[in-house]
């Protein structure tokens, strides 16, 4: 590994996360031949095809697998070391972060991060990276991202966690005008009733999780992948939707909606802010996360 070059690590990367050389040649912006050349030198040098084209995209081998997370982690650190160096001073940088957010994230906090960053620095650039639970800790390590908020712990001994949320709960939402239910919900109107579920990948499963210890089966009519659509599509339908307490009032305020409490226990919850560990070394990535929680905060 020492005469490895710097960048084709940074290459061999890249192009793991993307899986498309279109892509990394993107993230890195750099040419798609010059991905295409360094990894041709990746090749020659581990003695191994290390990606093969598919019909998704460039498949790591068996031996990309192997090095993936050591070169991973080393990049990172170097990466790390090398950001610890340099002098960052929030008013006069064009920088730009990476933070990934659910939609209800970006409902609920968006507005408040951003009028909090842009009074620090006004000349930085944040891009919200619609958040993917399952994806998030390989995100982290790899810098796709600075930060990640979400409700589901990501178990790493790697990342560190800040709560900016606490005791929030779930309820239940529905159109004020519903059909059966009146303003208190049993159990068995809820099995009964027809639900609008949001994708898993959000991060919000804890009811579900709650249901299925239970065995209780509910009638799952939508699949949705955002919750910012359910709104108008309960108004317009008997459809039930669990959600965070916080949002689910907003929208009953906005919509001829209302809110009512579960007919089970679930677990309050925390909302938390999320980085990889190491980057904190980093002056711009500790304000960065500093100024996150100080904007939730309301400081």
């Amino acid at each position: 590994m020492a005469t490895v070059d710097l960048n084709l690590v940074r290459v061999f990367v890249t192009l793991y996360a993307a899986r498309s050389v279109t892509l990394a040649a993107e993230r890195l912006h750099v040419t798609q031949p010059s991905v295409s050349y360094a990894l041709a030198r990746l090749r020659e040098l581990f003695g191994d095809r290390l990606f093969v084209r598919s019909r998704d995209g460039m498949e790591p081998t068996f031996t990309a697998i192997q090095l993936y997370p050591a070169l991973r982690d080393s990049l990172a650190q170097i990466d790390s070391v090398l950001e610890g160096n340099r002098e960052f001073e929030p008013r006069h940088s064009r920088r730009r972060f990476r933070l990934a957010l659910t939609d209800l994230g970006e409902m609920a906090l968006l507005p408040r991060i951003l009028a909090h960053l842009h009074a620090q620095a006004p000349e930085i650039e944040l891009e919200v990276v619609p958040l993917e639970i399952d994806k998030a800790e390989d995100w982290l390590a790899t810098g796709k991202v600075n930060a990640v908020i979400c409700s589901r712990p990501i178990a790493a001994a790697s990342i560190e966690r800040r709560v900016v949320l606490s005791d929030e709960r779930y309820v239940c939402l529905l159109n004020r005008d519903h059909s059966t239910i009146g303003d208190s919900l049993s159990l068995e109107q809820f099995i009964q009733a027809r639900h609008a579920v949001v994708a898993a990948s959000t991060g919000h499963g804890l009811a579900e999780d709650v249901l299925r210890e239970q065995g209780l089966q509910r009638k799952v009519s939508l699949k949705v992948s955002h919750f910012s659509s359910l709104p108008r599509i309960l108004q317009k339908s008997d459809l039930l939707a669990i959600l965070p307490e916080q949002i689910a009032s907003t929208f009953a305020r906005e919509a001829p909606l209302k809110v009512l409490d579960l007919p089970f226990e679930v677990p309050p919850f925390e909302v938390a802010l999320h980085w990889q560990a190491h980057t904190a070394r980093s002056p711009a990535q500790h304000w960065f996360c500093e100024s996150i929680v100080a904007a939730i905060a309301g400081t």
